[in-house]
């Protein structure tokens, strides 16, 4: 029977009789379903043998512990055709338990996982969803002496959590080689036969990091966590169609490469009230630095640039150099990623997502890789608790988009405020409208140079 109705990674795990086993699979790929099989097969041949077998199920709360009697133990009783009967019984710590009894005294019973529920069973155990328990350590403190004796079995199942806890130490060292472990992901099912499709789950998820975790078993470690939050995104999104340019003023943000990552260019205009608007997002690929100013360039020519910030860091230096030699010293700031600036940067975007004063108004088919890209940049934990921002390198590149727009959020923060009226509405500005204006004493995003000389 179970031959006929389980996919191969589900008999894979059936066929394992492993007194400690546990199981990372990824959501609805049917792992209590499995593991409650296992468990009426189990009682099913002690009732046969007239050895009674006794099961618990501890699950995360009341109406899932019911679920897995339900739709689990309940429903392969069934399908197999045994007689059973099905009762509540309150225990003495006033939690209700869902069982289903034998003939031969054999049971499977399903209560809410709490460590004073555990103490005083005997019997094998199943930990549905055990990375979702609160404080699961203890609960397997109290839970470990249960399954003393040598003839009962533990079943510890459930998708990830994060690092840290009892699962992630049962999952990634087996605790010494105590325990069989099996490890199933949303690709490996959908390969075996369960029918899924994978891209429109992660459409429907629109979370990488929650996608990540959910269906293909990866341990995140929340002490490193994408440092802009998906809401923050989202809201930012929220935007209809610009109109036409209209010659307002412009930051730019140009984050430069040299060769596997990408150079992007952010154009953000300056629409009133402290509000920034998308204007332009330019990504280059392997292009010569010559081709990458010249980029640049156009961009100072269709739109009115009032403060350009670029990258200066390593490879930076002749570019900046140069696109303030083309663009007036007033105009282009150079800037070093050092740990301290790239914080300051990054805190510069996030302030402005927070308080809606960035906008992002993207077509529908670039919003997943946008956001993709923004969250690509995580924050951990470094030396002395001070935090570190670090990018994944991926297909879009080494969170290039996401500095891009913090140099231009920087610069909007940093720009000197001359008189523009006295300016053309879009282009570059020739040297005979350079002014008087005083230096700068802004050095936060490492400026390099100075201001206008009049």
């Amino acid at each position: 029977m179970a031959e006929a109705v389980l996919f191969p990674y589900q008999r894979r795990y059936l066929l394992d009789r492993s007194r400690w086993k546990a199981a990372c699979w990824a959501r609805q790929t049917g792992k209590t379903f499995t593991t409650t099989l296992e468990a009426v097969l189990d009682a099913l041949e002690g009732e046969s043998q007239g050895k009674p077998r006794r099961w618990t199920i501890l699950s995360v709360n009341r109406d899932r512990a019911l679920d897995a009697m339900d739709n689990g133990v309940k429903r392969h009783l069934r399908a197999i055709g045994c007689a059973f009967e099905a009762l509540d019984q309150q225990l003495a710590t006033d939690e209700l338990a869902h069982i289903v009894r034998f003939p031969g005294g054999s049971y499977i019973r399903a209560i809410a996982a709490k460590p004073a529920n555990a103490r005083g069973m005997s019997d094998n155990l199943i930990l549905d969803e055990f990375a979702h328990h609160q404080d699961n350590r203890a609960l397997w403190q109290a839970l470990a002496p249960v399954v003393s004796r040598p003839d009962l079995k533990v079943r510890v199942i459930s998708t990830p959590n994060g690092v840290g806890d009892m699962f992630h130490a049962i999952m990634s060292t087996g605790l010494g080689g105590l325990f069989s472990r099996h490890t199933v992901t949303i690709h490996t099912a959908v390969r075996e036969g369960l029918p899924r499709d994978i891209e429109e789950l992660r459409r429907a998820m629109g979370d990488p990091d929650a996608f990540q975790q959910e269906f293909e078993c990866v341990f995140l470690d929340h002490g490193s966590c994408a440092w802009l939050s998906f809401e923050e995104i989202l809201a930012a999104l929220n935007a209809p169609p610009l109109p036409p340019y209209d010659g307002r003023p412009c930051l730019v943000g140009m984050d430069i490469a040299a060769r596997a990552d990408l150079t992007v260019i952010a154009v953000l205009e300056d629409v009133g009230a402290d509000v920034l608007v998308l204007r332009e997002l330019i990504k280059m690929r392997g292009q010569s630095f010559a081709a990458q100013l010249a980029a640049l360039d156009q961009t100072f020519r269709r739109y009115h640039v009032i403060r350009a910030a670029i990258d200066q860091t390593g490879m930076g230096e002749m570019p900046v150099e140069e696109a303030r030699r083309r663009h007036g010293r007033y105009r282009v700031e150079g800037v070093l990623f050092t740990p301290g600036n790239k914080l300051e940067l990054a805190v510069a975007l996030k302030d402005r997502l927070q308080n809606r004063r960035l906008i992002l108004p993207v077509p529908e088919h670039e919003r997943q890789s946008l956001i993709d890209e923004l969250r690509s940049v995580k924050m951990e934990r470094g030396t002395a608790g001070i935090p570190r921002l670090v990018a994944d390198r991926g297909p879009t590149g080494h969170g290039d988009v996401f500095w891009a727009l913090a140099l231009a959020c920087a610069a909007a923060s940093s720009r000197p405020q001359p008189d523009v009226t006295q300016w053309a509405s879009v282009g570059p500005r020739p040297t005979a409208f350079l002014f008087k204006t005083r230096r700068s004493t802004n050095r936060a995003f490492g400026l390099s140079g100075g201001v206008p000389h009049g």
